[in-house]
């Protein structure tokens, strides 16, 4: 079963991504992947892209924020 703690000074709207997160890494629930509507092959390389930057991002982040403990 999925729970979350959630602070009083905590977003709701954080809070439940947070929720939707756990529920769908845990299984109880799957995201439905597939595309209902024809994609253009540019807007599907976009949207690979723009994942891909994000990804880059976060691990730079992270990176970054583990140097400075340091």
């Amino acid at each position: 079963m999925a729970h979350i703690v959630v602070d009083d000074s905590e977003n709701l709207e954080k809070a439940i991504k947070r929720f939707k997160r756990m529920v769908e890494k845990e299984g109880i629930i799957r995201e439905w992947k597939k595309r209902e509507y024809y994609e253009k092959p540019s807007t599907i390389l976009n949207r690979k892209n723009k994942a891909l930057r994000r990804k880059l991002m976060k691990k730079t982040r992270k990176t970054h924020d583990t140097k400075s403990f340091s």
